[in-house]
């Protein structure tokens, strides 16, 4: 199992420690943001944010993340150019696209799946003038305009953009939204992050909750990865809590060797 490290898991570790904290696992890939506190965002710090990560043997799988991506217009195809500019810059090798999650967004649902369309077929030559791929992350949540991985793949072939999109597995969506289809093939990245408290259910379930998966996990993070493997998947498992315990965790290298074991076991 190939495993990378999300900067969500110490988001308040400067780039240096993030990496070095990545290397004490063992591990040699990772994902950077550009919505956490210790963000450093423009070309310029792109540079040497890439320099430093080649010169520890640091892969930058992606930078995470283009928000409201399928609501496309001028404003948002800037930023696009501006955020693929910068991915390619740190030496990334692909940029997540996350859909609106608001519940004040309520297109009627051709509207929404012409826009997610639309979309596509705007990033797909922006993408493809910095050599990126697009993986579109749907969010399992009721109220998000994009919750199955069925839809996305469904836009990806209509805009005819197979190559320059793939998907990403998020365990934790993957179940909240109640998919079964895994799209093994179609898969660039899974990320892993699990929830244990049982006050929860799937319709309650909500960031807060995600934490690093253990023996208690309530939503198979193991089975998960293990069929989506079984399937033919061969990229990266991308450790993403959002809880806060695991952010402010003094222990955290050795928290995630644990949950590694669990599951590789």
């Amino acid at each position: 199992m190939q495993f990378s490290l999300n900067h969500m898991v110490a988001p308040k570790l400067g780039y240096a420690e993030f990496f070095d904290l990545a290397l004490r696992l063992g591990v040699n890939a990772v994902e950077i943001r550009n919505d956490i506190p210790t963000s450093l965002m423009g070309n310029k710090n792109a540079k040497m944010i890439g320099k430093l990560a080649k010169d520890k043997g640091i892969t930058i799988l992606n930078v995470n993340a283009l928000q409201r991506f399928n609501q496309w217009n001028g404003a948002k195809a800037s930023e696009a150019a501006r955020l693929a500019e910068y991915a390619a810059l740190t030496g990334a090798k692909a940029l997540v696209l996350c859909p609106t999650n608001d519940k004040k967004y309520k297109p009627s649902n051709e509207a929404r799946l012409d826009a997610l369309r639309d979309s596509l077929a705007g990033l797909a030559p922006i993408l493809q003038h910095f050599g990126l791929i697009g993986c579109v992350e749907p969010l399992g949540f009721e109220e998000c305009s994009l919750r199955l991985k069925a839809e996305a793949v469904a836009a990806i072939d209509a805009v005819k953009q197979s190559k320059r999109f793939k998907v990403t597995h998020d365990t934790f969506h993957h179940f909240v939204a109640g998919e079964k289809e895994l799209f093994a093939g179609r898969t660039a990245l899974i990320h892993v992050s699990g929830v244990t408290d049982k006050k929860h259910t799937a319709a309650t379930m909500r960031d807060p909750q995600r934490v690093l998966v253990d023996g208690h996990d309530l939503i198979d993070n193991r089975g998960q990865v293990q069929k989506l493997i079984a399937a033919g998947y061969k990229g990266y498992v991308s450790f993403e809590p959002f809880a806060a315990e695991v952010h402010k965790s003094k222990m955290i290298a050795r928290e995630l060797a644990r949950s590694m074991d669990y599951l590789e076991a």
